[in-house]
């Protein structure tokens, strides 16, 4: 139905404790900035998975969050969905930390990467000074495994852990990773993450009651009545006076390329707050970008106790905040217990459908010109504006031109009027259509 294919590569996972540098390999190894450094424990929270290649072997990195016996809530969440999904990976790197030496931590990961059966590699990273690694990995010696030595900052024997994973992966498999792309976007501890889990059956993604649980914009894919999906889980974006530090900064760039990205963007709610004028500015973004997007009004089961005449009150509070895009589709779940996702995936695919909509012309200017025969045509100086005829062009969403003699004089307000009519006569409520006026040759 949809096509985005990439190859089923080999997985390799970097494991170790917070912060010993596991996302600085990442980013090194995939050649991008995708997940978030900073000096400063606990930033990677979610499963980033980037495909890469490096000497003609493709593989999957794969950074996971920083690993711990700490009883707090991130800590144990981490840990649980590590556990997890550690046979989905192929191979592990295990990074830990020369400048704070071997600790019990460390003889947990290697114990958890032995039980594993996949075959790893012992990295200490934060050598610094190469001409004492021998005196830093004399205590990383007790394990019996081969140990590097590296200062990822510095680059240094990164070339070494490459060639190490280059020798570990096997070809990459014949199938293939396709589906349409779907980013869930909206402010923190809204249900994103556990929608995203939801609808890929597994703990993919963490959900905490803390908000600002996911720090990167993270991708998996599903299916659901044959059809293939890419599901996007981003940050929560916050209004940019509360961004406390850089992360949650670095965070809302990503969120926004997210949107960038897409086919459809999923705007989640909770239901109990209902739409804000923050949810508002999220939705001229991604209107701004042309992009469909579906309002998902989470934790209906909690609303519908607390609000009286509930659907009521959430469309009206809807239509007051969005007075610029009335018609947004609202999709009405529970992410936990799943209560009206499979709704929600049919509307998502009906979308989809209405956004590659062709309309004959013919149909097009028979509708065109009854329109225009019903409103008076702008004026533009002391002239009429005459209207021609008008197409579709091939761009997702729906768009047309009108040509006309005098396009200047085609106000903001007659091209919503067109627009309006269009979308009310072939059932396109919700879809951001668009109205180019061109100057016709005649």
């Amino acid at each position: 139905m949809w096509s985005r294919k990439t190859a089923n590569t080999p997985k390799v996972a970097i494991i170790g404790r917070p912060n010993v540098g596991k996302s600085t390999l990442f980013n090194i190894l995939t050649r991008t900035r995708k997940s978030v450094v900073k000096d400063e424990a606990g930033v990677t929270r979610d499963i980033q998975i980037e495909p890469t290649e490096w000497w003609g072997k493709k593989f999957d990195v794969v950074d996971t969050g920083g690993l711990t016996e700490a009883k707090d809530e991130f800590s144990v969440l981490i840990k649980e969905n590590l556990l997890s999904l550690i046979d989905d990976f192929d191979s592990l790197v295990v990074v830990m930390d020369g400048k704070s030496g071997l600790v019990p931590e460390d003889r947990l990961l290697v114990r958890l990467a032995n039980e594993s059966g996949k075959p790893f590699l012992l990295v200490v990273n934060k050598v610094d000074q190469m001409h004492k690694s021998d005196l830093i990995l004399s205590e990383f010696y007790e394990f019996g495994q081969e140990v590097i030595a590296t200062s990822f900052e510095r680059r240094d024997n990164v070339d070494e852990v490459v060639e190490w994973i280059i020798k570990n992966v096997e070809e990459p498999k014949h199938t293939e990773r396709e589906g349409l792309r779907i980013a869930i976007v909206g402010k923190p501890n809204v249900g994103k993450s556990s929608l995203c889990n939801y609808l890929l059956g597994k703990k993919r993604m963490l959900v905490s009651n803390i908000a600002g649980t996911t720090v990167d914009a993270i991708e998996d894919s599903f299916s659901y009545n044959d059809n293939k999906f890419i599901i996007v889980d981003t940050a929560g974006l916050r209004r940019q006076a509360k961004r406390n530090d850089g992360v949650e900064f670095l965070s809302a760039i990503k969120s926004h390329k997210a949107i960038d990205n897409s086919d459809i963007v999923l705007l989640m709610v909770d239901g109990q707050e209902g739409p804000t004028k923050q949810d508002a500015h999220v939705v001229e973004y991604i209107l701004s970008k042309h992009k469909a997007v579906i309002m998902v009004a989470n934790k209906v089961d909690l609303a519908k106790k607390k609000i009286p005449a509930f659907r009521k009150w959430f469309k009206e509070t809807t239509v007051k905040e969005f007075h610029f895009f009335k018609d947004i589709p609202i999709a009405f779940t529970c992410a936990n217990t799943g209560t009206g996702v499979n709704q929600l995936l049919d509307q998502i695919i009906l979308t989809w459908d209405r956004l590659n909509i062709k309309i004959p012309t013919s149909q097009l200017n028979k509708f065109f010109y009854d329109v225009i025969r019903q409103a008076p045509s702008p004026v533009y100086a002391t002239k009429n504006v005459k209207f021609y005829y008008l197409t579709q062009t091939e761009q997702v969403p729906p768009s047309f031109i009108a040509f006309a003699n005098q396009p200047d004089g085609v106000t903001p307000s007659y091209r919503r009027f067109l627009s309006n009519r269009i979308k009310k006569n072939w059932d396109l409520a919700g879809l951001p259509v668009r109205i180019f006026v061109m100057k016709s040759g005649r």
